[in-house]
């Protein structure tokens, strides 16, 4: 199939993919440059986005004796100013992560200064690049995209000719760190960074990038015309660089979201379904009026074909939209059901409209909380329940020198907390409790019971920090443990990829790995999305109306979260409350249903369904070799194209 739209090669594979294919490359690199009597010279990148990678070198340092010890890295930025000890450090970030583990020398380790004063960084940046040219360029650079499409801190506006700098951190991009700060008033509001020539003089570059929130700016990049405000489209012109980009954040790719534009189709069921859906909102037209010019106008004309004229066509796809329609009747009775909620409130901003039909139609639920969510409450709530217990003792005279020593204790380490400090464990443990009396709270206004929350803790979440440990045994076994505890006939879980931090698709990774040592019959999994986007609903496989007052029980769910109401400790791009996200995307959904002509409903929650084992992109399933034909079947339509 052709993508002439794009301008750059890509790779569309799992994130492991990614990560063994880049690691892979870099080992190559290693030892080829070894073996022409030099050294290896990598560029590397921070944030979620290359860990995979370094993982992956990591092992292949410990199984397979990859020698670091003569490779020479140049980091691509660091917040100005930032004490290299920093938590938020970018020199901490890559010890952490990589250079603690490998044996690399740390005289050939080059990450820019964040810690220079003021009228010495233009000096430093000059001899920052003076250090790659020495050492004789980078050989191979990774790296990530922003929402503005920045590579490196290289914000809208950065030129070509561009190099290392100070630079002022575009709004997007703080708001974007504002989760790793704790806040986005502790964004440093500048930042030091190679530039975009320096970027593009390395002789190989690939960019990674994740999840469904990377996906507009993946295709403004990848697509779009070279512009000095979306940095990442200057790598259109390097002879050697590949995107690398997961089936979420490939997603508004033309060949993705509508090849019929660019080439002929392999058509199934799914894509007739969303590209009638999809001529249907281009055209203004409900799914039964569309005619045979509307499909050969819009690039359909094989779709078209299949069925001879519009109206068969339109006929099957109307009533296949209509099957995806489930009143409470239609949705499961009487089932043992574990909804997974990564945090203490997805369950009920999600599918708490499923929840309380669920609950309506007597299943046995358990809602399991797989992470405590203590990082996501403000200090002054904690404060705020200190007085409370205080008073509460001195009420009822029921004070005792321990309680009041805890009390003292967490509001002296909260008085004397400095920005992104780890709290001490009481105050963890409050922070714990305040969430968890929270989702009780939110669960019984469906009239459902407190024993039916089940709280997991998973260890990997028990960082104290935004960054979370990986996914580990005993995350696993919890998990587990639960599964075969319940035996449940219904599995429901956050299926989205595109939370922020992360800790959603850690979740979802956890639950998979449990699923496949559980010994019972394989569940069936239905996945929600969480609070950021709703399915589309050409992939929805159920499509569950709620009805105004349903909405409202929702929403009254929602507020019993007092400590994320008002203002989110980590909202994301989007500043309204959850409850108003969450009308806006079931509204919306039940709105477009209405425009293609289907039943009008007030508000619409939407789901995929799969069994146990089948992921929800498994007719998408890439390999290694498959990574390597992407490669070659792009960089030759690259080459064509300037040809």
């Amino acid at each position: 199939m052709a993508a002439s739209k794009e301008r750059v090669p890509v790779v569309i594979v799992e994130y492991d993919e990614i990560a063994r294919t880049i690691a892979r490359r870099i080992a190559e690199i290693i030892k080829e440059r070894r073996r022409e009597g030099g050294h290896a010279v990598l560029g590397l990148a921070t944030g979620s986005t290359p860990i995979g990678i370094y993982r992956e070198l990591i092992k292949m340092h410990r199984e397979e004796g990859l020698d670091f010890s003569d490779v020479v890295t140049f980091n691509l930025d660091e917040y100005y100013p930032m004490k290299p000890e920093s938590i938020h450090s970018y020199h901490r970030f890559m010890r952490e992560n990589l250079f603690n583990h490998i044996n690399v020398r740390p005289e050939n380790i080059h990450i820019p200064r964040g810690d220079v004063p003021r009228d010495d960084v233009e000096v430093e940046c000059e001899a920052y690049e003076a250090s790659i040219k020495k050492a004789g360029g980078i050989d191979l650079q990774i790296l990530g995209i922003g929402k503005t499409g920045h590579i490196g801190f290289n914000e809208p506006g950065s030129g070509a000719d561009s190099r290392t700098r100070r630079i002022s951190l575009d709004t997007v991009t703080r708001r974007d760190a504002a989760g790793d700060f704790f806040g986005e008033d502790n964004v440093p509001t500048e930042a030091i960074t190679m530039g975009v020539a320096s970027i593009m003089e390395a002789r190989e570059i690939a960019l990674v990038a994740t999840g469904e929130h990377k996906a507009a700016i993946i295709k403004r990049a990848v697509e779009g015309e070279p512009d000095p405000d979306v940095a990442a489209t200057y790598l259109q012109q390097h002879p050697n660089a590949v995107f690398y980009v997961d089936f979420a954040a490939a997603a508004d790719l033309t060949r993705i979201r509508t090849p019929w534009v660019v080439g002929e189709v392999k058509w199934s069921r799914a894509k007739e379904i969303d590209a009638v859906i999809w001529l249907g909102e281009t055209t203004g037209k409900s799914v039964l009026k569309l005619d045979e010019n509307d499909y050969r106008e819009h690039h359909l004309s094989s779709l078209l074909a299949r069925y001879g004229k519009a109206g068969p066509l339109n006929g099957e796809v109307f009533n296949a939209l209509i099957a995806k329609i489930r009143g409470r009747s239609k949705l499961p009775a009487g089932k043992k059901v574990v909804v997974f909620s990564p945090h203490p409130d997805d369950d009920v901003i999600s599918m708490g409209g499923m929840l309380n039909k669920l609950h309506q139609n007597r299943n046995d639920i358990v809602v399991a909380y797989q992470t405590s969510g203590n990082i996501a409450v403000f200090d002054h709530e904690v404060r705020r329940y200190a007085d409370f217990l205080r008073r509460f003792g001195n009420d009822f005279d029921i004070n005792d020198s321990a309680a009041g020593a805890l009390i003292e204790e967490v509001e002296e380490f909260l008085e004397s907390k400095s920005v992104g400090e780890i709290d001490a464990f009481p105050v963890q443990v409050m922070k714990r409790a305040i969430r968890e009396a929270e989702a009780v709270s939110g669960i019984e206004t469906f009239g459902m019971r407190r024993e039916q929350a089940r709280f997991l803790n998973l260890p990997f979440y028990q960082t104290g920090k935004v960054r979370k440990d990986p996914i580990g045994p005993e995350d696993v076994r919890i998990v587990h443990e639960l599964l075969e505890d319940v035996k449940p006939e219904l599995v429901f879980v956050a299926g989205d990829l595109s939370d922020p931090h992360g800790t959603h698709r850690m979740c979802l990774e956890a639950i998979q790995q449990a699923l496949a040592k559980y010994s019972g019959l394989p569940p069936e999994i239905w996945y929600y999305r969480g609070a950021w986007q709703e399915w589309e609903i050409a992939e929805a496989d159920v499509l569950v109306p709620l009805s105004e007052d349903e909405l409202r029980a929702k929403k009254m769910a929602i507020f019993k979260h007092q400590s994320q109401k008002d203002r989110a400790p980590f909202p994301g791009q989007d500043d309204r409350e959850f409850w108003q996200r969450v009308e806006e995307r079931n509204r919306n959904t039940a709105q477009r249903v209405d425009r293609l002509g289907l039943p009008e409903y007030f508000a619409m929650e939407a789901y995929v369904v799969r069994r146990a084992g089948v992921p929800i992109e498994s007719e998408m399933v890439a390999t290694s070799s498959l990574a390597e034909k992407e490669i070659s079947r792009s960089r030759a339509g690259k080459a064509k194209a300037r040809r």
